[in-house]
């Protein structure tokens, strides 16, 4: 079973430490970070699932290490946290495609739903990245079903080719592997 991987970001200790711990029991590994500063030197070196950060911190706020945290992985979720809720910081926070936007105090019962919520959702989406990049090759004649913009199953089967340079705009050479020019060249004498 993987074991997600959250950071959590608050310049308020008891918080880091609370929320930690009800997290940790969980079963998640968390690491926190007492600042922005440290949140993003942490965002440079580690990859996390999921970053619940604090909105008004010093110097680097939770704004910052919600960019940040897209900016090297756009798949990454954040909640965002805050005692300092107003709509205008809501609306920024989901414009700038933070997850979630959860007020405090809270309890740990709502934090671990909306954390389990956006980890149901980062699961989705990596699978849905896992099934997008499966495509259906016959294994007697290698051609591709195309079901781009169609029911999956019901795209049409083309030459490998023909979907190369299709998709890609890559014109395909037909040429011979070592062993299939061996073979080609003995069929040859054969004749």
């Amino acid at each position: 079973m993987h074991i997600y991987k959250i950071l959590l970001v608050d310049d308020d200790p008891l918080v880091l430490k609370g929320f930690g711990n009800d997290l940790e029991g969980k079963g998640y590994q968390v690491t926190t970070a007492k600042s922005g500063k440290k949140a993003i030197e942490w965002l440079n070196k580690t990859s996390f699932d999921l970053v619940i950060t604090d909105l008004v911190m010093e110097q680097i706020n939770g704004i910052d290490v919600l960019k940040k945290s897209k900016e090297i992985n756009p798949d990454t979720m954040v909640i965002i946290l805050t005692g300092y809720g107003d709509m205008t910081s809501a609306i920024d926070a989901l414009r700038l495609d933070a997850d979630d936007y959860l007020l405090k105090p809270c309890e740990s019962e709502e934090i671990y739903f909306r954390v389990n919520r956006c980890l149901e959702s980062l699961a989705l989406k990596r699978k849905i990245k896992l099934y997008e990049k499966i495509l259906p090759v016959c294994c007697m004649c290698k051609k591709i079903r195309d079901d781009a913009g169609k029911e999956p199953g019901s795209g049409k089967w083309i030459k490998m080719e023909d979907y190369i340079e299709d998709k890609a705009q890559i014109m395909v050479t037909s040429t011979y592997c070592p062993e299939c020019l061996k073979k080609a060249e003995k069929e040859i004498e054969n004749l």
